[in-house]
């Protein structure tokens, strides 16, 4: 393939939105394939910098042999600010509000994204597109479908694509679930994983309301729908609603998730799910779940996921502990239990008492792992591969997706209709429990009961009852020209 000019790039990847789109094709390729040397510096560029990926710039910037050289998001005074912070330093910082001029530049080397949740997706694939190597943040994709094709353009261009669940590079992490699976407690009887983090209500507007003048709105919703902004703030709220963000479930959850199936030694996504939960203790614009439980069941041992946002109790600042963890797992064994997190943990017995500890460091190497293997070009050197963050990902994808199709339920008719899983109904009751704390009367706003989904696990599609509608939910409608193709 004759390879790309920066100009030749962009003039038809910007043709390509309008047009090509349209047809089903891809943003043509770049082969940015340059390996650089040992003395090389890598050079990186930051897509979403009003959260996350202002953290993306210290990370990096910081690390011997790699320079953060341009930054890019919707929001102009995003940008602004970044490039104004490298003034004061006398470095030299390149602004951009679309990634499609981001990616024409060839002399750039990797791309990290901390956009909103829908846009990971699409500019992963643009950039390995464009030759470029991807550390993209979690939850990796919107809905299961990008996932896999994530994947697809990461080996089509021999991209090094990692996902950002940092915690995969916890060294005391990986110590101790090697521990469990190798039976020193016994066998393994269940993974939890924990997500218990405070969440106030965003508010409730009676209209739609102004867009930031800073921001190109268009450019924001990107694959979204366009349509007019109906909360209080455009930012980090997008989290609580569907067409942007996936639930806390896919924000913090997600690095919880992904221990638990790490405990679990599980490759494949679970074969069925369920989940039940509610938007609880405030009425207000956001539609994702605050309080949830997520059953996947895998076999021989399942994973429980517990989601709440609300304190421990009503008036209360603190949070909920199951055993010794609030965000955080816990994995069963026959011969005791482990509980950790970010950092480590330990294992006890049945009894409470410590058995061994497994000191971590919380996986600050993480994103020196990603320069490792941008060197290296072996997708083997990197602690969370794209196909690792796809599967972890989508776990909670199947979570909200039979949330989405459930339907308001009388406590007493779930607690029946989950009697023979023991280990759904423990956390079902203490669901319950935290609820009535907190002065939520379940009576009068009933928890949502999703149905039980089959997934074939090759296929990554779900089967059986009720799977017409849940495959409506595995990809979303894209909204011209901000389309990941079919074939990739």
């Amino acid at each position: 393939m004759k390879r790309l000019t920066r100009r030749n790039f962009m003039k038809r990847s910007l043709a390509a939105g309008a047009a090509l789109a349209y047809s089903g094709r891809t943003i043509p390729a770049a082969t940015n394939t340059r390996v650089r040397g040992a003395n090389e510096d890598i050079r990186v560029a930051v897509v979403g910098v009003g959260g996350q990926g202002s953290n993306h710039i210290g990370y990096f910037h910081g690390l011997p042999g790699v320079r953060v050289v341009a930054v890019c998001d919707a929001d102009r005074n995003h940008v602004d600010r970044r490039v104004e912070e490298f003034r004061k330093k006398n470095e030299t910082l390149t602004g951009y509000t679309d990634v499609r001029r981001l990616l024409e530049d060839d002399s750039i080397d990797a791309v990290t994204t901390a956009t909103p949740n829908h846009w990971h997706a699409l500019v992963t694939v643009w950039a390995c597109q464009a030759g470029k190597d991807v550390y993209v943040e979690k939850p990796v994709s919107h809905e299961i479908w990008e996932g896999r094709q994530m994947i697809a353009a990461a080996r089509k261009y021999n991209r090094i694509v990692q996902t950002g669940t940092q915690k995969r590079s916890d060294s005391g992490l990986k110590e101790a679930f090697e521990f469990l699976q190798q039976g020193n407690l016994g066998k393994i009887l269940w993974s939890r994983g924990f997500c218990y983090k405070r969440r106030k209500s965003i508010g409730k507007v009676d209209g739609p309301q102004p867009v930031p003048a800073t921001v190109d709105y268009d450019l924001w919703c990107g694959p979204a729908p366009k349509e007019p902004l109906m909360r209080k703030n455009l930012h980090y709220d997008w989290h609580w609603v569907w067409p942007t963000g996936n639930g806390d479930l896919g924000n913090q959850g997600i690095h919880e998730m992904d221990l638990a199936r790490w405990a679990l030694g599980q490759e494949a996504l679970a074969p069925r799910v369920m989940s039940i939960g509610g938007r609880f203790g405030y009425d207000d614009d956001g539609t994702t779940a605050n309080t949830q439980i997520v059953f996947l069941d895998y076999q021989p041992a399942p994973l429980i996921f517990e989601v709440r946002g609300l304190p421990r109790k009503s008036g209360d600042s603190a949070m909920d502990y199951y055993r010794q963890t609030q965000i955080g797992i816990a994995v069963q064994c026959e011969g005791g239990y482990f509980c950790g997190g970010e950092g480590g943990g330990w294992t006890y017995d049945n009894d409470g008492k410590r058995i061994k500890r497994f000191r971590g460091d919380g996986g600050g190497g993480h994103h020196a792992n990603f320069i490792k293997a941008v060197r290296s070009r072996k997708v083997g050197d990197l602690n969370a591969d794209i196909e690792k963050g796809h599967v972890s990902s989508s776990l909670c994808h199947m979570g909200n997706i039979s949330y989405r199709l459930g339907q308001e339920t009388p406590t007493g008719q779930i607690a029946e209709q989950i009697r023979g899983q023991k280990d759904l109904a423990d956390s079902f009751e203490r669901f319950r429990e935290h609820l009535a704390v907190n002065g939520v009367d379940l009576e009068k706003t009933p928890p949502v009961l999703g149905p039980w989904l089959t997934l074939d696990t090759q296929k990554e599609q779900f089967v059986g009852e009720n799977s017409e509608a849940a495959n409506q939910l595995i990809k979303r409608q894209y909204r011209r020209p901000f389309v990941i193709p079919e074939s990739v």
